[in-house]
């Protein structure tokens, strides 16, 4: 198993369709997630900054790096970039964070 941490931004004011988004995440997108070998994902939001903090396990198998390829998630990303700071091709834009402590 490995952990994946990163913080991405959301757009002042898009706080609430953010998260309404999310809560009607499409299935095609969750079987995708899933299907790159990624389980137990959360976002967290910084509300004073609007950062957003993913944090999310991935199975020894993974096929993450496949996910940017697949419409299912060009097309979500398309649908979320009026929302956050976004990458040429409306990827969101992620800056990866360093672990810094693990208690079990």
């Amino acid at each position: 198993m490995t952990t994946r941490a990163f913080r991405m931004k959301l757009k002042p004011g898009t706080v609430d369709e953010y998260k309404r988004r999310h809560d009607e995440l499409w299935p095609d997108l969750a079987r995708a997630l899933s299907e790159a070998g990624i389980y137990d994902y959360s976002i967290f939001l910084d509300e004073e900054t609007l950062h957003l903090f993913a944090v999310l396990k991935l199975w020894p198998d993974h096929k993450i790096e496949a996910l940017p390829a697949k419409p299912v998630m060009q097309r979500w990303w398309d649908h979320m970039a009026d929302l956050m700071e976004v990458e040429p091709g409306n990827r969101p834009r992620e800056w990866p964070l360093q672990p810094m402590f693990y208690f079990a």
